[in-house]
C-alpha cells in the first residue's frame, strides 16, 4: 500500500512512474532535450564525460566502477573527492531544511548543497574536478554545437542563446525533467514492489533478512532506510574508516567533513562528518559504498556496520602505541559527533555484533529484492 500510494503521489506531481509495467512513456520535448544533454559528453572540457559517465544506468544511476571516486577534470585525470551516488528516486526529495526536531533533512549531494535536480544537474557542469567547464558561457558554447541544439532552439526560441545564464538554467531545468519523466529513476520495478502488489513472494532467507531489516534489535536499518524509498533523506555521522585511495587523503591535515564544510553551517560543529543517508534501492548493483567509496562490496559495508565497534581493529588505523584510531576519517574534536548510541552501533570491543556473518547474508538477501527490472 505505501508503494501504491508513493506512486500516486509522483503521478500527481506530473511525473512518471512504472509500478509494474515497461515504463515505456514519451518524454515531453524538454525531458527528450534532457535525455539527450544527459548522455552528451561533449558538455565537457574533456568530450569525454557525461552525466551518465558518473550516474550509470546499468549501476542504478551510480558510479559505473569500482574506482572510489571518479576522474574528472579537463583531460579526466583529475581524481574526485567523493564518490558518485545514485540519482535514481528522488523526485520527492526536498530542498535543505531543518525539521522541527532540529535534524538537517533533504538536499541533494552527499552534503545537501543543491536545493533541487535542476541546481544538481549544473553543478557538476562547472566543476573543477568534474565536467570542468571554466564557466557558463563555456557549456553554452558546447550546447550550441551539440547535436541537440536545433532541439533546444524550438523548445526556447533562436534567441535563448543570447542570455548566457538562461540558457544554462534552461539546460539543467531540462536534465531535471528528464529526471523526473524518465520511469527508471523512479520505477518502483523490483521484487519487493511485486511482493507489495501481491505478485510475487520471498523467499524464506529474503524474509529472514527483511525481519532483520526492520528489526530495532537487530539490523534497525529502517530506522534511516525506510520504506518505501528506503531513505528519510537526512544525515548521519556513521565514522566511516579514511579511503586511501583518495589522493586528497594522503594530507594527513585533509578531513572530508560533510555537512559542516558548507559556507552556510560553518560553526556548526555538530554536523561535522554527518552525510546524506541514500536510497538503498538498488543498492546491490553498486560497486562502491559510502560518501568516500571505503568498501568496494555489499558484504564489507554491512560487516562494517555491525562490527565496527565489536572489532575495530578490522577497519581503522593504528596509533604510533598500536591502539586502534577508531573513527580516523575525523580530527578528534568531532569524534564525539559519531552516532554510537543506536543498533547496530550501541557495542563496545569484545562484544557480540548485532548480526552474525549468516544474518548479515540474510540482510543481503532482502537487499537484492529492492533491484529494478526484477521479473519472474
Amino acid at each position: 500500500m505505501r508503494v501504491r500510494l508513493l506512486v500516486a503521489a509522483v503521478a500527481a506531481a506530473g511525473l512518471v512512474a512504472c509500478g509494474g509495467n515497461d515504463g515505456k512513456q514519451a518524454l515531453s520535448p524538454e525531458a527528450a532535450v534532457g535525455q539527450l544533454a544527459f548522455n552528451d559528453p561533449s558538455l565537457s572540457a574533456s568530450g569525454r564525460q557525461s552525466c551518465a559517465s558518473c550516474h550509470a544506468s546499468q549501476t542504478g544511476n551510480a558510479a559505473p566502477n569500482d574506482l572510489a571516486v571518479q576522474l574528472g577534470g579537463p583531460d579526466l585525470d583529475v581524481q574526485g573527492l567523493r564518490a558518485s551516488p545514485s540519482i535514481r528516486y528522488l523526485a520527492t526529495n526536498t530542498a535543505f531544511h531543518f525539521d522541527d526536531e532540529g535534524t538537517p533533512t533533504g538536499g541533494f549531494f552527499w552534503d545537501g548543497r543543491a536545493d533541487s535536480l535542476a541546481m544538481q544537474a549544473g553543478i557538476p557542469l562547472l566543476g573543477a574536478r568534474e565536467m570542468a567547464n571554466g564557466s557558463k558561457a563555456a557549456v553554452v558554447e558546447k550546447m550550441k554545437r551539440a547535436a541537440w541544439a536545433r532541439d533546444f532552439e524550438a523548445l526556447h526560441g533562436a534567441s535563448v542563446w543570447g542570455d548566457v545564464d538562461d540558457a544554462f538554467d534552461k539546460l539543467t531545468q531540462a536534465i531535471a525533467r528528464f529526471e523526473l519523466e524518465d520511469a527508471s529513476f523512479n520505477a518502483f520495478t523490483s521484487k519487493y514492489d511485486a511482493v507489495q502488489r501481491g505478485q510475487a513472494k520471498l523467499t524464506a532467507q529474503e524474509e529472514r533478512g527483511r525481519i532483520l531489516f526492520d528489526d530495532p534489535a537487530k539490523g534497525n536499518c529502517a530506522a534511516c532506510h525506510a520504506a518505501p524509498l528506503f531513505t528519510d533523506f537526512t544525515y548521519d555521522n556513521l565514522g566511516v574508516p579514511r579511503n586511501p585511495a583518495i589522493a586528497a587523503n594522503a594530507d594527513p591535515g585533509y578531513y572530508d567533513l560533510g555537512l559542516c564544510a558548507r559556507a552556510d553551517l560553518a560553526g556548526r560543529d555538530d554536523l561535522c562528518g554527518a552525510f546524506k543517508v541514500p536510497s538503498l534501492r538498488n543498492v546491490a548493483l553498486r560497486k562502491t559504498f559510502f560518501h568516500n567509496g571505503r568498501f568496494s562490496s555489499l558484504k564489507d559495508a554491512l560487516t562494517f556496520y555491525v562490527q565496527r565497534d565489536t572489532d575495530p581493529q578490522k577497519w581503522y588505523t593504528l596509533n604510533a602505541d598500536g591502539s586502534v584510531n577508531k573513527f580516523d576519517d575525523l580530527p578528534m574534536k568531532y569524534k564525539g559527533n559519531v552516532n554510537t548510541q543506536e543498533v547496530p552501533y550501541n557495542r563496545a570491543p569484545g562484544d557480540a555484533p548485532a548480526l552474525s556473518d549468516a544474518e548479515v547474508d540474510d540482510v543481503i538477501a532482502f537487499l537484492q529484492t529492492l533491484t529494478d527490472g526484477w521479473s519472474r
